[in-house]
Formats: structure tokens, C-alpha cells, sequence
């Protein structure tokens, strides 16, 4: 499955809806120098560019203070070109991310992280939801694969991508189990399993022998190993699955799609195109 491909034909409708809308802004917000959050950053505002998207970059020190990121915060939530925005995680230990993402305006919220948002996702009411599971589902939807009354099991339980993960399979009438650290006999679980989502941040710790012949597999890990980037799927699940996600250009591709896409939905809703509660 791989992610590419509609991934780009994502990026072509978002593009469209920005000259239809005339102007979308997404702000991205950046705390510190950790490399990876950097490349994560590089590549979301290049994507918004090419989209047409405003794209503000906000980098800050990492030693910036709680109430001083919070002012930065506030002032993009009073800022109406500003149409979506997220702050990277992680942010330094000395800064509460909870306090954070709870300061971000619920409909500027283009990562799907504030409790509102996560509150109508669990209702069944979805809103607006992390751009990874988003990508997740648009990648099992396009190639078919029958989640109605199936088997869903996802490795993982973050707020970012395993927990409204598993709240989209099960409505799409999924049978969903969720593990984790504490999962006991965690191969029972994933070989049960007719859709497997691993999301655990372990390279490889899913094996062919955990994988039930013929299941649909999606690997959303990205490790960085002495031999490159790896998955959190052992690539010899290949032979066992049914599809399997490649890592790189898997997941990956739909993640950046998909957040473009949430933040023409943040201006869709700010213009009230779309309804959104309040």
C-alpha cells in the first residue's frame, strides 16, 4: 500500500480547494532544536507551499517559558490569516503540553490534539483528527479493504495516532483491540488480527510469525537504525500479509496529504462552509 501516489492526488485536490477558497494559512510552531521535529517541520511547510497554503514557521528557543509560549499561541489563535495551526511534539520537559494544546483555538486545531476535538471524535461526532490516522483510513479505503465487521487491532495507544486510531476503526463498525506495553501474550492479539495498525515505536517489533496469513498490515513507525529507516514491522511480514505498508512511502506521504487537508477543513469551518459545533 503504498502512499504516494494518493498522496499526491490529495495534494492536488488541496490545492484546488486553496484557489477556491482564495487563501488558507497554516502556522506551524516549533519549540527547541530536536532534528527530527525539524524535518518533520521542513517537510510540512514545503507541502503547504506547494499547496498554495500561507505558510507561517514559527521557530522559538527551547528554553522559551511556558507563559511565553502560550502568549505565542495566543496570538496566532487572534491572527485571521492564521486558518490552521499546530504546535510539534515533543515539547521541552519544562513546558506542560497539555496546558499547550489546550490553548489552541478548537478550530485552528489542525493536528486534532485539543480535547474538544478529541471529545467529538469519541462521540462518533468527528470534527477535526490527527492527520496519521486520517491517512490510515484513506489508505485502507482506497484499496478496499473491508473494515465493516472486521477484526481491527492496533499496537499502540498514543493520543496522537493508536487511540483516535482505534476510535475510527471502530466506526467503521471495526472489532477494535488496542495494545501496548501492559498487553499480555501481545502475539495472540496481532495474529487475531484481520487488520493490523502497529504504531508502537519499536523497529520490528511486530515478526511474520505475529501475523495472521493473508491480513492487511500498516506500519506507521518510522526507526532510525545504523542501516537506514526502518518500520516497526519486520519486512518479512511481506510474505505473510495481504498488503502491507512500505516504510518509507507508506504512511508517511498520507500524513503530510492529510494535515494539508485539515487545514483547508480549519478554513472551511472558519468561513462556516462546513458546520462546526459553537
Amino acid at each position: 500500500m503504498k502512499g504516494k501516489p494518493l498522496a499526491e492526488r490529495i495534494r492536488a485536490q488541496v490545492a484546488e480547494l486553496v484557489t477556491s477558497l482564495g487563501s488558507v494559512g497554516l502556522a506551524t510552531v516549533l519549540v527547541g532544536e530536536d532534528p527530527a521535529s525539524q524535518i518533520y517541520i521542513r517537510l510540512k511547510q514545503k507541502a503547504a507551499a506547494e499547496a498554495g497554503i500561507l505558510a507561517t514557521d514559527l521557530r522559538l528557543p527551547g528554553e522559551i517559558s511556558e507563559e511565553e509560549l502560550l502568549a505565542r499561541v495566543g496570538e496566532l489563535n487572534a491572527d485571521d490569516a492564521v486558518d490552521g495551526m499546530l504546535v510539534q511534539l515533543p515539547l521541552p520537559d519544562h513546558i506542560d503540553e497539555a496546558r499547550i494544546l489546550r490553548a489552541v483555538e478548537p478550530v485552528k486545531d489542525a493536528d486534532g490534539l485539543h480535547p474538544f476535538n478529541a471529545g467529538q471524535l469519541y462521540l462518533g461526532r468527528p470534527k477535526l483528527v490527527g492527520a496519521t490516522p486520517l491517512g490510515v483510513m484513506a489508505l485502507l479505503a482506497a484499496h478496499r479493504v473491508e473494515l465493516d465487521g472486521a477484526r481491527a487491532v492496533v499496537v499502540g495507544r498514543s493520543d496522537i495516532v493508536g487511540k483516535p486510531m482505534a476510535h475510527l476503526l471502530l466506526q467503521a463498525n471495526s472489532t477494535v483491540t488496542i495494545c501496548h506495553t501492559h498487553t499480555r501474550d501481545l502475539p495472540a492479539q496481532t495474529l487475531a488480527a484481520d487488520v493490523l495498525v502497529v504504531v508502537a515505536g519499536v523497529a520490528a517489533v511486530v515478526t511474520p510469525d505475529m501475523v495472521k496469513p493473508g491480513a492487511v498490515v500498516v506500519d506507521v513507525g518510522i526507526n532510525r537504525v545504523e542501516d537506514g529507516v526502518v518500520g516497526d514491522v519486520d519486512s518479512g511480514v511481506a510474505d505473510v500479509a495481504s498488503l502491507l505498508t512500505p516504510v518509507p512511502g507508506g504512511v508517511g506521504p498520507m500524513t503530510i496529504a492529510c494535515l494539508l487537508q485539515n487545514a483547508v477543513r480549519c478554513a472551511q469551518y472558519r468561513r462556516g462552509q462546513l458546520a462546526y459545533p459553537g
